[in-house]
């Protein structure tokens, strides 16, 4: 039997290391844990970490907002190559320190930022949406983040993908979420770099930014304005398809 020198060996084991070493997608599913438990009743984020283990190149966790640190200290960021969040009623209760690291991560790490629903009003989102505006040269005018109006009536909507070559919106087309709640601009955000979808609901006028997309410093962030938790929205297989969609695209290096 011929005997390979270890060398030789050693070298094809380093050459394939790349292949079977290849390191999975850090995410941090964080939610506030406001959300009604008999429709979420592991929080919006247990969903989600539920969904995103079942991918082989995701590792996911889930963080709350009553866990040391608000689920959102150095270690755990550190740690982290996509940062789910949701929030709705305790925006103000994120310290600041928190919303800085954030901002610190997603700018100078490249950490991906994924605010979905009523994390339009996330201190970190809006801090970030305000200094993107700023350095355009056009501040807003107004709050960041916050929507013209907001109509809770459970109607269904029609999502129109608007780049379906982009990679977010890989393997989907334009669908219907049965129950949601309407968010009906004007947005006050800087325009994205690219927006990606839009909404319409009943009466046929496109009236909602969807999926939009900005590049900040090093990282990425897509604000998904689905998801009310008081529907199942998170269950759709739509909505999960943009979202793995989403945390791949959004993964530094990506």
């Amino acid at each position: 039997m011929r005997r390979w020198p270890f060398a030789f060996l050693l070298c094809l084991a380093s050459l394939a290391a790349p292949v079977w070493a290849k390191k999975p997608i850090r995410v941090l599913a964080w939610s506030e844990r406001s959300e009604p438990a008999e429709v979420y009743p592991d929080g919006i984020n247990g969903a989600l970490v539920e969904m995103l283990n079942k991918e082989k190149d995701i590792q996911a966790k889930a963080a709350n907002l009553s866990d040391p640190g608000q689920g959102l200290g150095e270690e755990a960021l550190a740690a982290t190559d996509v940062l789910i969040a949701f929030g709705h009623r305790h925006h103000k209760v994120v310290a600041d320190e928190n919303m800085d690291r954030i901002v610190k991560h997603v700018e100078q790490r490249g950490m991906g930022y994924l605010p979905i629903h009523s994390s339009h009003y996330a201190r970190a989102f809006q801090k970030i949406l305000a200094t993107i505006a700023e350095r355009r040269g056009q501040p807003l005018d107004g709050t960041p983040g916050k929507w013209g109006r907001v109509r809770n009536e459970g109607k269904p909507e029609l999502i129109h993908v608007l780049e379906p070559k982009h990679p977010i919106a890989k393997g989907v087309k334009d669908f219907v979420v049965p129950k949601t709640e309407s968010y009906l601009n004007p947005f006050t955000a800087p325009a994205p770099d690219l927006k990606i979808l839009e909404g319409r609901y009943e009466g046929g006028q496109q009236d909602g930014n969807e999926g939009l997309l900005w590049r900040f410093g090093k990282g990425k962030v897509f604000y998904f304005q689905q998801g009310h938790e008081t529907f199942p929205i998170y269950f759709q297989p739509e909505i999960q398809q943009l979202l793995r969609n989403a945390v791949r695209y959004l993964a530094p290096g990506k």
